[in-house]
């Protein structure tokens, strides 16, 4: 940062951008100082999480988006995906953090739900994926209807946008995370349900009994068409992104001639 600082006081970068894989507890004090409103040189920041700095001027939110650092491929749309009947309701595969609300929607599954979700559980966060696990992964996600989206550190996870990836629609635990993000009226995931996301979202994992058997009663083709639409939302929002990101740019350096 010194470094870049310094080209920008002698004229050598006229305009600087950053993203930003944030804090998880969003707590990104470090930062502050750097950016233009706050005397230093960064004209606009992109920031993954529901940070209480974004104002849609100079800070801007970022989707997490999958974990290509755990090597989770480019999954290209298909007739496939949409069309094909998937043999189990839904799946969670992941770490079941003690004293966590993921031990309560383990629980529950755990009560009749067997034969029909798919689960692959831990009890410590592994960073890295061996070439079996990332495949079992794929799968659970490619054969399942719908894929549990349990808050972890942060609300948002890798797991919500692989599962729209692959046309499993996200159950997300609609609650803050402890700690700095936004929450309340304006959060968590702003972002995704600004851009009306077609996910189904829960206050408590105490409503996933009746979710599921709601579930049970979807004929394929609503599926379908429910998978097709999750796909095309996830394409479009994609491309409001990218959009989004190349007209800020051009709105914060355009100042500088």
């Amino acid at each position: 940062m010194q470094h870049v600082g310094a080209l920008s006081r002698a004229g050598s970068v006229l305009g600087v951008a950053i993203v930003l894989l944030g804090d998880e507890h969003c707590t990104n004090d470090w930062l502050r100082p750097y950016l233009r409103s706050h005397g230093g040189f960064v004209d606009c920041l992109f920031l993954v999480y529901d940070s209480p700095w974004v104002n849609e001027h100079d800070v801007l939110q970022w989707p997490l988006g999958v974990a290509t650092y755990r090597d989770f491929p480019v999954v290209v749309p298909n007739s496939q995906l949409v069309n094909t009947a998937r043999p189990y309701l839904c799946n969670f595969m992941g770490t079941v953090y003690k004293n966590s609300s993921r031990e309560t929607m383990m629980k529950i599954l755990k009560q009749g739900w067997e034969k029909e979700c798919l689960t692959s559980t831990r009890d410590k966060w592994l960073p890295l994926e061996t070439a079996e696990s990332l495949q079992q992964y794929h799968d659970m996600l490619a054969q399942s209807d719908l894929t549990l989206c349990p808050v972890g550190i942060n609300a948002e996870s890798y797991r919500i946008f692989e599962a729209c990836s692959l046309g499993s629609v996200p159950v997300v635990e609609d609650v803050a995370a402890p700690g700095g993000c936004v929450g309340g009226p304006a959060g968590p995931l702003r972002l995704l349900k600004a851009q009306g996301a077609p996910f189904l979202f829960l206050r408590d994992w105490r409503e996933l009994p009746g979710l599921l058997e709601r579930e049970r009663t979807r004929n394929e083709v609503e599926k379908a068409e429910r998978r097709r639409h999750l796909l095309e939302w996830y394409a479009g929002f994609r491309e409001a992104m990218r959009e989004r990101f190349t007209e800020t740019l051009e709105r914060a350096f355009f100042r500088h001639g």
